[in-house]
């Protein structure tokens, strides 16, 4: 009898897991291919082959981007290289990149850059936080933009308990910033098994010196986390469920949801236009693809551009897209004076002039 018991439960356990196996290739979109949309005077950026996973860019048209991501589950094709930060100033008629120097004792070879997020003191001295995995843990680097120099000097790590599977920020103040948690699991298999099961116990959580707490709950997996011109709003991307969370900021720093936009991809990091407010997404058309990379049958690209966010009907529109045979993995749009810069996750970065 205990057996047969047992049998019993194994069959459902079974039959559940295989259940929200389909539903999670439904949510990977993996039967999902992409009919190509692409401006034509765009051309990829020299020099960066290892991924541009995140951009954030000053007023004055000087755009960061990280790249050499290493994250479990994803392609990396320099897997011995550190990661890197790169400068770009699109003021330039044919912008080129170059790596920044970083100085201040900071261990360069456990550089693993993940999102970034640029804060301008009163003074106007520019800092730059960016979200590390050394050893595949989660801290926060702060560094001060030394922009004559072309260089970082590193000024402090911060860590705390619940910086666990940090994926990107947004900078508020000194050390005060949002930060995403994309996975509530660390270990492979487990993590996995959240994906399936869509357990949605990823969070938002603000981060200040005198106080750190969780701000936003219930996510499938937070992702992007950027913020209104006005600094009224908060914008979440929500990549498995394949949404936006437009979320209130209060005084205290919590937050309170006020809509979801269902996009139907998934949606990776988010940037937002400085001359109309318009939300830039980058997404992955097909998740499937990206996890079990194929270079025959890669992953495609897709930006998304959002358009009065506030309103009962924003407009969506198509701004890029790609099936992987220029652009593979895309994670971020990021917009100055109509001109956009287009990251990766794993692959190359694109720059078209719209």
């Amino acid at each position: 009898m205990g057996k047969l018991v047992a049998l019993v439960l194994l069959g459902v356990g079974l039959s559940l897991v295989g259940e929200r196996f389909l539903e999670f290739r439904e949510r990977s979109n993996a039967s999902r291919e992409v009919e190509s949309i692409e401006p034509e005077n765009c051309h990829l950026i020299e020099e960066i082959e290892n991924g541009s996973e995140d951009i954030d860019i000053l007023p004055s048209g000087l755009a960061f981007i990280s790249s050499g991501l290493k994250y479990p589950g994803l392609p990396n094709f320099a897997p011995n290289e550190p990661g890197k930060i790169f400068l770009i100033d699109l003021n330039e008629q044919k912008p080129r990149v170059q790596a920044l120097e970083i100085s201040g004792g900071f261990d360069k070879e456990l550089f693993n850059p993940h999102g970034i997020s640029i804060f301008i003191d009163k003074d106007h001295t520019v800092y730059l936080y960016v979200v590390n995995h050394p050893h595949m843990k989660s801290t926060v680097e702060i560094f001060k933009f030394e922009e004559q120099q072309r260089s970082l000097v590193y000024l402090k790590t911060v860590k705390h308990e619940l910086l666990k599977s940090v994926n990107d920020i947004v900078v508020f103040g000194p050390e005060q910033f949002y930060a995403t948690r994309d996975h509530y699991f660390t270990n492979s298999f487990l993590l996995l098994f959240e994906m399936i099961l869509d357990l949605r116990w990823t969070y938002v959580l603000f981060y200040s010196p005198r106080e750190v707490k969780v701000v936003a709950t219930g996510f499938s997996s937070a992702n992007g986390i950027t913020i209104s011109a006005d600094q009224k709003y908060v914008y979440v991307a929500d990549v498995t469920a394949k949404n936006i969370h437009v979320m209130e900021k209060h005084d205290n720093w919590d937050l309170t949801q006020l809509k979801v936009i269902h996009l139907g991809t998934l949606v990776d990091n988010l940037s937002v236009d400085p001359a109309t407010g318009d939300i830039l997404a980058g997404c992955h058309p097909n998740l499937m693809k990206l996890l079990l990379y194929n270079p025959d049958d890669p992953p495609g690209s897709e930006v998304l551009r959002i358009q009065n966010i506030m309103s009962e009907k924003p407009r969506v529109s198509t701004v890029y897209a790609n099936n992987g045979s220029v652009l593979q993995g895309t994670s971020v749009a990021s917009m100055y004076h109509g001109k956009i810069l287009i990251g990766t996750v794993f692959h190359k970065t694109l720059y078209c002039e719209l």
